[in-house]
C-alpha cells in the first residue's frame, strides 16, 4: 500500500507561530475547515469538516505567511499525531492562495 494523498481546499482557521524541530527544521501547526458538496450514491452530500495539520521544512515557511480567515488550496498526506496518538493530522507539502 502506498496510496496516501490529499487535497482540500479550506479555510484557515489558525495558524500557529513557526517554531524549529529539535533537528533544527522548522514547523507550523494549522486547523483548515473545508465545507463542499460531493456526490455519494446517486445523491448529494453536504460535507464539513476541520483537520489538523503540520507543515515541516519549505512547507512550513509557505503556511506561515498565511493568515486565519484566508482560503487555501494545499495537498498532502495523513499520518498519526505521534506514535502514541493515533489522532489523523494532514502534513501538507503544498499551499497556495485559492483564486
Amino acid at each position: 500500500m502506498n496510496a496516501n494523498a490529499v487535497t482540500l481546499t479550506g479555510t484557515l482557521l489558525a495558524v500557529e507561530p513557526l517554531r524549529h524541530t529539535p533537528a533544527g527544521l522548522p514547523l507550523v501547526g494549522f486547523k483548515l475547515a473545508h465545507e463542499s458538496e460531493q456526490s455519494e450514491a446517486g445523491m448529494m452530500r453536504k460535507v464539513m469538516c476541520e483537520i489538523d495539520g503540520v507543515a515541516i521544512g519549505e512547507s512550513a515557511a509557505a503556511v506561515a505567511t498565511h493568515k486565519p480567515g484566508e482560503i487555501v488550496n494545499v495537498s498532502g498526506f495523513l499520518a498519526r499525531k505521534d506514535r502514541t496518538n493515533p489522532k489523523l493530522i494532514l502534513h501538507i507539502t503544498h499551499i497556495e492562495k485559492d483564486h
